[in-house]
């Protein structure tokens, strides 16, 4: 399981939302969306960085990134 971590009116964030649910359609990858600034924690430690997506606490991208690098990511 994916963790998307977000914030809303975030542009990036809605972009790999979409990167993702797009990969999905090929691939069994299944990810929840974490708001950020519903913990204070969370907030602080992505603030800077989102949209953040983990997998088991591991950063694996952050900022701006859509289909190719999640699929170079998570599939290749």
């Amino acid at each position: 399981m994916y963790t998307l971590y977000t914030r809303p009116n975030c542009g990036l964030c809605e972009e790999a939302k979409s990167a993702l649910t797009l990969l999905q359609e090929d691939y069994p990858i299944d990810f929840r969306e974490i708001n950020i600034e519903e913990d204070e924690q969370l907030h602080e430690q992505y603030m800077l960085m989102i949209p953040v997506l983990t997998k088991q606490e591991n950063v694996l991208l952050y900022g701006n990134f859509g289909y190719g690098e999640l699929l170079e990511a998570l599939i290749l």
